[in-house]
């Protein structure tokens, strides 16, 4: 391989290297987003539970 050669293929790299970069932070800003839709539907999954169990105990307010 000659220098240009070995210069082209550095390039390739840096590219690719880049855009798996993106990549990654755009799959590590969607653990994130879906982190958070998580953590609010357990606290309405907590809600409903303890509404659930207000019922059961023939309670009226679930609060």
């Amino acid at each position: 391989m000659d220098c240009e050669a070995v210069a082209a293929r550095v390039l390739e790299l840096m590219v690719e290297n880049t855009e798996l970069r993106l990549q990654l932070a755009e799959a590590q800003e969607q653990c994130i987003e879906m982190a958070v839709d998580a953590g609010a539907l357990q606290a309405e999954i907590d809600a409903l539970r303890d509404e659930v169990a207000s019922l059961r105990a023939g309670r009226t307010d679930p609060r």
